[in-house]
């Protein structure tokens, strides 16, 4: 009953939040476009629901062929990031098209961060019961590590850094999201996510 439930909120939040949404990702399209020319979105193979492989659209926030010149993990002094990306990643608008996901059943809005397939391939008997639910938007990780980029930031290899500093906490949490799934535990998480991504943007305007 719950992922019943789980599944008719994300669609019926989706439908809700288009009029908003849609605006957003037009104006954005268009600035990424302009800016840096085409594709505008990015996709990106991921592991899904029982470890199947899925594409997971994002607005593509870094230079051409960026995973030819570097790894899959991010910091915030990539000298891949375009200008125009660093302002999208830091409001999380990035993330936005993902909600295309989510209405074709992919995603969910909260739930465990969906991998890249080789990253999965390591998970431990332990770490794959996060593969028993679909992946999210958004999780206790993703608000534990909103500042990810700013964490790898000044690492020689920001791949390594990743597995060091925020891998283990981050699969602890995905792990916990699993064990204690609740529709009171999904909207407590939307919740702080707002709260999170809120507080991040209003401290970088502060910032000088």
């Amino acid at each position: 009953m719950y992922l019943l439930l789980k599944r008719s909120i994300d669609v019926l939040f989706v439908l809700l939040a288009s009029p908003i949404v849609v605006p957003v990702i037009v104006v954005t399209s268009v600035a990424v476009r302009v800016t840096s020319g085409s594709p505008v979105f990015y996709r990106a193979k991921r592991a899904g629901l029982h470890g199947q492989p899925f594409v997971m659209y994002k607005f593509r926030t870094m230079v051409l062929d960026a995973e030819r010149v570097g790894g899959s993990s991010t910091a915030a002094d990539d000298p891949r990031i375009t200008a125009c990306g660093r302002l999208i990643r830091s409001s999380k608008i990035d993330e936005l098209p993902q909600l295309f996901n989510v209405l074709k059943g992919d995603m969910s809005l909260v739930g465990p961060r969906p991998q890249v397939l080789h990253e999965v391939a390591e998970y431990s008997e332990h770490e794959r019961q996060v593969l028993l639910m679909r992946p999210g938007i958004t999780d206790w990780a993703s608000i534990r590590f909103r500042n990810e980029a700013d964490i790898l930031k000044g690492h020689a290899d920001a791949d390594e850094a990743y597995r060091l500093l925020i891998r283990p906490e981050k699969m602890r949490l995905a792990v916990k999201y699993v064990n204690e799934a609740s529709l009171l535990t999904d909207f407590r998480i939307l919740l702080d996510t707002f709260r999170a991504v809120l507080a991040g943007v209003f401290s970088k305007r502060d910032t000088p």
